[in-house]
């Protein structure tokens, strides 16, 4: 693919995180999610590929934008084919509450080579470079936190676990804390937390637990970029949900998921915009009167290379215009 997508992919998570970050601590995720719908949107038309959302907002009837199998980009004659997977903003929920590690996710792949998963839960394991063929998603939590303290040459105890902070994980939380390793609890945002466990600065050793199955594609294409460990295994909560996994042509539902099965080949890409401040990334800024400044990171799977990208935005001499529905501004970047 263009080896100058990557940076352009960028500008598509700074316009949503931008727009999120209106919304901060204000209460309604709602609004904030829209809002970074609307500008990663606008501005993925601006890029030049033949990009097909994978992952997205829903099907076509539960999302009016990036709704699973709409088209994006300009599409012209040789423009690259691709698969789109976002998340306009990986914790809604910590924009309405003004709380850390919110971002705006995008990932795209030549096509065909996104898992298209299904819209229920899935049980993940990520862990960093060192953590490969140290720790497997089949085996026991405590099995995994010895052989991961070893791979690190650490002692259990100085071992941090991030778990979502659902009562669904109550057991596990309680098997993490009797190895005597600690634990990091969060209440939403795991593409952010999977992410995190490949930078040492951010004090996360390895992720477990059961969230979203399109958040594990995203999260495995920015591992694989990174030279992670991704695995995963779905989760139906019902024979609905079996039948549509048979429906999508998983035929063994509680089969184990490699990063090579969620992103298949080397040439996939990652970009991520801090809306809030991270482990790995900072908040959008207000540094003047119409100036804001991103944090951003962008990845290339195929050479390894992670970028950091600062950026600061004269948003006042950027051309907006009105949301169809509830006027929310857009801005051109």
């Amino acid at each position: 693919m263009d080896r100058n997508l990557p940076l352009n992919l960028v500008r598509v998570t700074e316009a949503a995180a931008i727009l999120a970050s209106k919304h901060l601590g204000r209460g309604d995720k709602i609004a904030a999610d829209q809002a970074a719908v609307d500008g990663m949107r606008s501005m993925l038309e601006d890029l030049d590929m033949d990009g097909i959302v994978v992952i997205g907002e829903g099907e076509m009837d539960e999302a009016p934008m990036l709704y699973i199998g709409e088209h994006v980009g300009r599409a012209e004659a040789n423009s690259p084919k691709v698969d789109i997977a976002v998340d306009p903003v990986d914790g809604t929920e910590l924009v309405a509450n003004g709380a850390n590690n919110a971002i705006a996710v995008i990932a795209a792949a030549p096509r065909g080579t996104l898992l298209h998963a299904p819209d229920m839960y899935m049980d993940k394991l990520a862990a960093g470079p060192d953590a490969i063929d140290a720790v497997h998603i089949d085996l026991p939590v405590e099995m995994n936190i010895r052989r991961l303290a070893k791979a690190l040459n650490k002692d259990v105890t100085e071992l941090i676990v991030s778990v979502l902070n659902r009562p669904r994980h109550a057991e596990l939380i309680n098997r993490i804390r009797e190895t005597g390793a600690r634990i990091k609890l969060f209440g939403a945002g795991d593409i952010a937390t999977a992410i995190s466990t490949c930078f040492p600065q951010a004090g996360v050793d390895m992720m477990l637990g059961i969230g979203g199955a399109p958040e594990g594609v995203i999260a495995a294409a920015a591992l694989k970029a990174m030279g992670g460990v991704f695995q995963g295994k779905l989760v139906p909560e019902n024979e609905e949900q079996v039948q549509r996994c048979r429906a999508m042509g998983i035929e063994i539902v509680d089969r184990i998921w490699e990063m090579d099965d969620l992103v298949k080949g080397e040439d996939c890409m990652f970009a991520a915009t801090g809306v809030t401040d991270g482990d790995f990334l900072r908040g959008v800024m207000q540094v003047s009167k119409g100036q804001v400044k991103t944090h951003s990171v962008v990845m290339r799977a195929e050479t390894g290379t992670i970028r950091f990208i600062n950026a600061i935005h004269k948003v006042a001499r950027k051309p907006e215009y009105a949301e169809r529905q509830n006027m929310i501004p857009i801005i051109r970047l």
